[in-house]
C-alpha cells in the first residue's frame, strides 16, 4: 500500500498518519456510542419520573380536602375546623371541573 512512498521516512510517516487516522476515528466512534448511552440513561430516568408523578398525582387527586390538609402536615382538628364549609357553595362541576349551565 506504501509501496508509491519513495523512501523509509516517508513511508514512515506515512503509517503514523494512517495511524493517527484510524485511532481517531475510533477514539470518535467511541464518544459517539457513549453519548447515545448517556442520552438514552438519560430518557430512561425522564420517563421513570414521569411515570412516578403520575402516581403520585393521582393519590394526592384522589385525597378529600381535610385528608390533604392533614398529609400536607395541617394539624386534623385545624383542617377541619377551616375546610368544613369548603365545596358547600361551590356548584357541582362536570365536564372536567367546568359548572353545569342553568
Amino acid at each position: 500500500m506504501l509501496s508509491f512512498l519513495p523512501n523509509p521516512i516517508t513511508r514512515a510517516l506515512g503509517g503514523l498518519a494512517v495511524a493517527a487516522l484510524v485511532v481517531g476515528g475510533a477514539y470518535t466512534y467511541g464518544k459517539a456510542i457513549g453519548r447515545q448511552g448517556a442520552a438514552v440513561d438519560a430518557l430512561e430516568k425522564q420517563v421513570q419520573a414521569y411515570k412516578d408523578r403520575n402516581d403520585e398525582n393521582a393519590a394526592v387527586e384522589a385525597l378529600d380536602p381535610v385528608a390533604l390538609c392533614i398529609e400536607l402536615g395541617g394539624v386534623p382538628d385545624d383542617c377541619r375546623a377551616e375546610l368544613r364549609r369548603l365545596g358547600e357553595d361551590q356548584p357541582e362541576a362536570v365536564n372536567g371541573g367546568l359548572p353545569r349551565r342553568q
